[in-house]
């Protein structure tokens, strides 16, 4: 069977069967190149991958940020994840997707995540990974510290990304729940 004729969790299984995991949440830091090589490499039905990787800003709010630390909640932080994939998977004609997130003290500069979304054709592509991304900065379990000359302050979530999230017909959760300060 073409994998594109096939239904959306089917995709999903043919895309993805080569590259695991879809998410992944560490440390460490991530290689572009590579991760979009892979999701080139797994599936010859792919025409496209876009790819959104968020990075550490020097300022926020008028103060200098001189470092982040980010944290989450292991095991239901990917599963969180895993279930915003599945909704893009639902949603739109996409072969495969991949999602890198670190965690822990970050530097200007640093990147945060990466959301790279394969599809046969570029739209499904940009509207998935863009999807993504806006889902996953209000409905992932991360939290956000920013440490600045005045201080270290929790980021909270930001009404702009609640709006962003709306456009596709989701509503935020309230802080405390499936959301938390954003994820990159």
């Amino acid at each position: 069977m073409d994998p594109a004729a096939a239904p959306a969790a089917d995709r999903a299984a043919v895309a993805d069967a080569g590259i695991a995991p879809r998410v992944r949440i560490g440390e460490g830091d991530f290689d572009l190149a590579a991760e979009v090589e892979a999701l080139h490499r797994a599936d010859a039905g792919t025409g496209a991958v876009v790819s959104f990787v968020g990075s550490v800003r020097g300022a926020s709010e008028g103060a200098r940020v001189q470092a982040m630390e980010l944290e989450h909640y292991p095991g239901m932080t990917e599963r969180s994840i895993e279930a915003m994939i599945d909704a893009a998977f639902a949603r739109f004609e996409i072969r495969a997707v991949r999602v890198v997130h670190r965690i822990g003290r970050l530097l200007p500069g640093e990147r945060i995540v990466l959301v790279a979304v394969a599809a046969a054709h570029r739209g499904a592509a940009f509207q998935a990974c863009e999807f993504l991304i806006d889902y996953l900065k209000t409905q992932a379990p991360f939290w956000k510290k920013e440490h600045t000359p005045e201080g270290a302050r929790w980021v909270d979530a930001r009404v702009v990304d609640d709006e962003a999230l709306a456009r596709w017909g989701i509503g935020a959760a309230p802080l405390g729940t499936a959301g938390g300060a954003g994820g990159g």
